[in-house]
């Protein structure tokens, strides 16, 4: 079987020059079809990339927002566990010491010696679930690193110091 290029030169319907012309057409549009799948896969290419970008940009975000989750978790936990093992016991407080939480005062009871601490700033009352508890100064400025609205300080005052 013979293509169909010789079989029309054999006819005579073309010569070689057209041949040749008709054979130079097919090569060029042959081109012209891979260049522009090449094109359609390359736009795939670019598709997929940004895609798989955007995916691991929202996978970061969402590790990042677990994370942030996770140590809120474990600093509210530390806040637990630092004032559930170091708070004092205030049994038998019918002293009332009043405190500022935010605009509003509070008062919590407490005994001869604990209202002393308080007032000397040896002892500082940290809120575990909305519950006042008195832990020593030490602790209460370790939950204040962690969170300072959890810890209520005592106001200085010049004749506390000069006392001390």
């Amino acid at each position: 079987m013979k293509s169909l290029q010789e079989q029309l030169l054999k006819a005579g319907l073309v010569d070689k020059k057209q041949a040749k012309q008709i054979d130079k057409q097919k090569r060029k549009d042959k081109n012209v079809a891979r260049r522009s799948s090449e094109a359609v896969v390359d736009e795939v290419k670019v598709a997929a990339e940004q895609a798989r970008a955007d995916k691991l940009a929202k996978d970061r975000a969402l590790n990042a927002e677990r994370d942030a989750l996770a140590k809120e978790k474990a600093i509210a936990a530390q806040i637990r566990q630092l004032i559930d093992v170091n708070k004092q016991s205030r049994a038998g407080g019918e002293l009332a010491y009043n405190y500022t939480h935010g605009k509003k005062i509070k008062k919590v009871y407490v005994t001869k010696a604990l209202q002393d601490h308080l007032i000397a700033g040896r002892l500082v009352i940290a809120l575990l679930d909305e519950q006042a508890e008195l832990v020593p100064r030490v602790i209460g400025e370790k939950i204040a690193e962690r969170d300072p609205d959890r810890v209520i300080l005592p106001t200085q005052t010049s004749a506390a110091t000069d006392d001390d």
